[in-house]
């Protein structure tokens, strides 16, 4: 089968993330009278989104020392949001080949998405910031639909959305959440192997392909594009 459509995760596959999402929860940590921690461990929380993050990061700081301010979850997140949205951009990167491969998967065609947990004004702040945007004909967040990845209806929005069959779609992600989020959805299940798989091999989520990067994901995309056809008149 063709394949017409790609979607992209965004932090850790698109984008290296980390150490800015990691300074807005620190600071956030800071605000309530608690103490740094590594980026490194904050690093093992991405993927599921801001609030989630940040109740895990607060169960693992509780569970050292107790103490600080105690905070409801819309409050909580409030709060990180606040921070983040003073240093978005600051500490991101596109990962080598991004902007390269966008470019070839467009000029064969190839429709493109961005999918992430990611909440929706971030993730288009950040696409732009990077000069990604206008690339994307989808940009779906964590909080676009009601469910968020892995739930299949995520993937499905998108193809639904594009009118693009999901036997001719590939989503493309580096953590086990991306991987179900395609096995569930009925389209292919591609991974990059780095990211912020909470330090986990993404082989062990069996995605169908794992490719070294995101150049490597155009390559193997394009292959696969159907020729254009001429008609002879």
């Amino acid at each position: 089968m063709s394949l017409g459509l790609v979607s992209f995760d965004l932090d850790g596959t698109l984008l290296d993330t980390a150490g800015e999402i990691a300074e807005a929860a620190n600071r956030t940590l800071e605000s309530m009278g608690l103490e740094r921690r590594p980026a490194a461990e904050i690093r093992l929380l991405i993927g599921q989104g801001m609030q989630e993050l940040m109740r895990r990061l607060l169960a693992l700081v509780r569970a050292d020392s107790g103490g600080g301010e105690r905070l409801p979850d819309d409050a909580l997140h409030a709060r990180f949001a606040a921070y983040y949205a003073e240093v978005i951009g600051t500490g991101s990167a596109p990962y080598a080949g991004a902007h390269a491969a966008i470019a070839a998967l467009q000029a064969h065609g190839v429709r493109l998405a961005c999918v992430t947990n990611k909440e929706l004004r971030f993730a288009r702040r950040l696409l732009e910031h990077h000069r990604l945007l206008p690339a994307f004909e989808l940009v779906v967040g964590g909080d676009t639909l009601p469910h968020k990845k892995p739930h299949p209806s995520v993937l499905h929005h998108v193809a639904d959305t594009l009118g693009v069959a999901r036997d001719a779609m590939a989503h493309v992600g580096d953590s086990a959440a991306d991987v179900a989020a395609a096995r569930a959805a009925g389209v292919r299940a591609w991974a990059v192997p780095y990211g912020y798989n909470a330090g986990r091999p993404i082989t062990e989520a069996r995605p169908d392909a794992v490719f070294p990067d995101l150049l490597a994901v155009a390559e193997a995309a394009i292959a696969i594009v159907p020729a254009p056809r001429f008609v002879v008149t």
